[in-house]
Formats: structure tokens, sequence, C-alpha cells
């Protein structure tokens, strides 16, 4: 009975989404959907490298060049993301964005880089905390801010078969427009659920509520809610795909992601403090 339970909430989320994917306005602002992810808070076990590939497609999204900003609408977003683990408690990741759209071909959009840390086993907190800093560059083509700082809080937490993270992450321009804007604030939430023990399912939630001090209006706020899935058919495999909807006139209306990463491991790990 559980199982079929667990079948029909499944079935049901996705059809809501793609329900409601019908209702949506098709006006949006140009904005970045490179890598769409909610992070947990553990890093890359050392002597072990993490490959990932982030496939993010635009479905409904802005329409028109603004202010030299090529439009969102159907460009399709390759990201590699490699992570090399460092030590028990820290890892370096690298970003290479691409982005290919029907009249500008297959572009080099830029590189970010991204060190991260977490709190060690050995401290048992009741929560899993880490932090990372994400600096890169973007051409302006695809973004007017073209260097750009994040610092990204991590907390996470299991509940049974329950899965819960908030990344409360805050972003700085360091050149272009926004450069005098001070901080943004730019949350990411996760819950999810264990169907089976390969198979779950849940909610993630993105957004970017503008300037600390001085919010955007709902009208210009980017804010988009995914229905997703993860696969957990292996532990160096990490498989996550979903389908998101813009909540805003400011958020591209419609996109599809999937997330595909394997771990390679060059040597036996230490135990984890």
């Amino acid at each position: 009975m559980r199982n079929l339970i667990g079948r029909c909430c499944y079935v049901a989320l996705w059809s809501l989404v793609l329900t409601l994917a019908g209702w949506l306005a098709p006006r949006a602002y140009a904005q970045g959907n490179y890598e769409i992810q909610v992070y947990g808070s553990d890093t890359v076990l050392p002597k072990t490298t993490m490959v990932e590939l982030h496939s993010n497609f635009t479905a409904k999204g802005q329409r028109y060049l603004i202010d030299g900003v090529y439009p969102t609408n159907h460009q399709q977003h390759e990201t590699i993301e490699i992570t090399q683990g460092i030590n028990n408690w820290s890892e370096v990741g690298f970003y290479i964005f691409t982005s290919e759209q029907e009249g500008h071909g297959l572009q080099w959009v830029g590189d970010h880089i991204r060190p991260r840390v977490r709190v060690p086993d050995s401290w048992h907190w009741p929560v899993g905390v880490s932090i990372s800093t994400e600096v890169g560059y973007q051409r302006a083509m695809y973004s007017p801010d073209t260097w750009t700082w994040e610092i990204r809080p991590i907390i996470d937490k299991s509940f049974g078969r329950w899965y819960f993270s908030v990344n409360p992450a805050l972003e700085r321009t360091w050149h272009g427009p926004d450069v005098n804007q001070g901080l943004g604030f730019a949350p990411g939430v996760k819950a999810s659920y264990d169907f089976t023990r390969t198979i779950s399912a849940g909610v993630e939630y993105y957004a970017d509520y503008g300037r600390f001090g001085a919010f955007d209006t709902l009208h210009n706020q980017q804010q988009q809610i995914f229905a997703v899935s993860d696969l957990n058919v292996s532990q160096q495999w990490e498989i996550n795909f979903g389908v998101g909807l813009g909540a805003t006139s400011a958020t591209d209306h419609l996109i599809v992601k999937g997330i595909i990463g394997r771990r390679f491991s060059w040597g036996k790990h230490p135990e984890i403090e």
C-alpha cells in the first residue's frame, strides 16, 4: 500500500507541473540558467574527482534582444562541472558554461571557480553545514554583469525518508551595470522524499529577490519552482532531472533540466574526521 501511495504521489506531482506549464504568460526577461542545483553540505572525498554535466533547455523564455543580451528562449545550456576533493572537509569546483541557440550556434559563455568547506563530522553538529564562494566571468552578450561573486551557505538535514536543504546565497557584481547595487539575495531550497531506495522526488525553489535594502518588486523578481527526481543508482553516480516553472514575469517560464555526474576515485580514502 505504501509503495502504491508513493507512486500515485510521484505521478500527481509531475502531472501538476505539466498542467501548470500551459497557464504561464509568454513574457520573460534575460537571466542565466546554467547550473540549476540546490547543494547538499557534503564535499567530495579526497583523492576523488566528480565530473558533472548540467543540461538545461529553456522551452519558454525571453524572446527579444535586451541591452545587447541574447534572448533565452530555446537556449540549450551545457555546463561542465569538475570538482576535486582536497581533504575530508574541503573541495574546489570549476565550471565551463556553454550555450547553443538557433542563429548563434554553440558559444562559450564563461568560467567560474568554486572552493567550498564544510563542518567536519567529528564536530557532531545536528545539521550538515558548508559554505562555498564562487567567482567567475561570463560574456556580456549572456550577462551584462561580466564579473560576479557569490557566497553560498548550505544547511541540510535528513529526517527518515525526507531530505531538506537551504542555500541562502548572496551575490555581488564586480564588473557591470549592477556593480554599485550591493549584495543581492538569491536563495535556493529543496525538499524531497525517498519513495524507494533508488527513486527520490521533490520540489526545488530558486529565486533572485534583488539587492538587500531595496528588493525588487514581485513583478521584477526571479522565482522558479521545479518538480525534480533523483535516481540513487550507485554511490559513484549522481542523476537529477526536473521541470521548472517561472512564477513571475521576470523569470523564464518553462525550463527542463538534467544533471548527470560520476565520481572517479584515485586511491584509498582516509577515515572521515
